[in-house]
């Protein structure tokens, strides 16, 4: 594996948890969502919908993943890992 060279340093904590914050309320409008940061690129998130009713946990988790696939890909992904998720229906 070789170093990467990064032309630009990756994007404030909180700049990144509004991201997530964004995208998983744009695939599930309606939704609450509370994102917490963690040490760099790690986020724990809680996501309460009323669409998860109905569907297995993975399913509910499948879908946010999906939400924010775009933060969690590539070389220079702001979003490292999701250390905890909660999902619930509302």
């Amino acid at each position: 594996m070789a170093i990467q060279i990064l032309s630009e340093p990756p994007p404030p904590p909180q700049q990144v948890a509004d991201s997530l914050r964004a995208a998983i309320e744009a695939a599930l409008p309606g939704c609450q969502v509370q994102v917490q940061i963690g040490s760099p690129g790690h986020f724990a998130l809680e996501v309460c919908d009323a669409s998860f009713a109905g569907q297995s946990r993975v399913q509910q988790q499948q879908r946010v993943y999906a939400a924010i696939a775009g933060l969690m890909s590539g070389d220079t992904a702001p979003v490292h890992a999701i250390d905890r998720m909660v999902t619930r229906a509302s």
